[in-house]
């Protein structure tokens, strides 16, 4: 029989991963994987303020991340620096200040380890409440706007031109972005989420016919991989965020051998 802690940390894996796959998509179509990795360093200053302010944690790292997305986009209509250089900046920027934030903390005791690299094992009947419900309204919102999402993912202007209002598509991408990074934290972690959002969307690109066959197989790998990876962290004594990423490009690795005869169908 398995330990209910390990019971637990399975069903915390499988609801984050069912969101994060599809989410990944977006980002693997968009090339977005420095704005996921921005995002995700905010989450450190959210458990700093969190802390700070006696606030719930999953609350203020998704209020930090929102607010970095924002600042992103408004610092971006200025041009006197380019995105990737703003994502740098706010990226590690974000990470530093949070990071300063709980040196400074001296009266609480920090799991500085678990935050960066997740502690899925300690997750809580309250933690599960919150990924399912969480990721329900994330896996809602994201189907509300797929066409308009997806339209603009490929053409813009195609999708303004016809009604589709690609900047609020856009924008409400980035609220389930830090919806999905604000649950995902305590499963994997702060360096750890951007990973199990690109690598099963990556893997899933192989095997995928089109845009919606692509989500549901990104789902479908990233819930083998938090099985595979826990059972491996059980079976090796390995940390159990790591073991789930490394399980995650096990499955990529393999989805890299020449299949003889098949031809992938979709490629955008």
């Amino acid at each position: 029989m398995l330990d209910d802690f390990f019971v637990r940390a399975l069903l915390a894996g499988i609801g984050v991963a069912l969101v994060a796959g599809p989410l990944g998509c977006f980002i693997v179509w968009r090339r977005m994987a420095y704005f996921g990795d921005t995002l995700a360093h905010a989450a450190l200053l959210g458990v700093a303020l969190s802390l700070l302010l006696e606030v719930n944690t999953t609350l203020s790292v998704f209020a930090v991340s929102v607010a970095i997305a924002m600042l992103l986009l408004g610092l971006g209509r200025t041009q006197t620096l380019s995105s990737d250089a703003l994502l740098g900046l706010l990226s590690h920027s974000a990470l530093a200040v949070g990071l300063v934030c709980l040196a400074f903390m001296t009266w609480i005791r920090v799991d500085l380890t678990g935050l960066l690299f997740g502690d899925i094992l300690a997750v809580s009947k309250l933690d599960l409440l919150t990924i399912y419900v969480g990721g329900a309204a994330v896996l809602l919102g994201l189907s509300l706007i797929w066409r308009a999402l997806f339209a603009a993912t490929v053409n813009p202007d195609l999708a303004a031109a016809e009604g589709m209002r690609p900047e609020r598509a856009n924008f409400l991408f980035t609220l389930l972005m830090a919806g999905v990074i604000a649950i995902a934290m305590k499963v994997v972690g702060v360096l750890l989420i951007t990973a199990l959002l690109i690598i099963p969307a990556a893997a899933a690109r192989r095997f995928s016919g089109g845009p919606e066959q692509m989500a549901l197989i990104a789902a479908g790998l990233g819930v083998l991989s938090v099985v595979a990876g826990l059972y491996g962290s059980l079976n090796f004594d390995t940390p159990s965020g790591p073991s789930i990423v490394v399980a995650a490009m096990v499955f990529f690795g393999l989805s890299l051998i020449p299949l003889p005869g098949k031809r992938r169908i979709w490629n955008r």
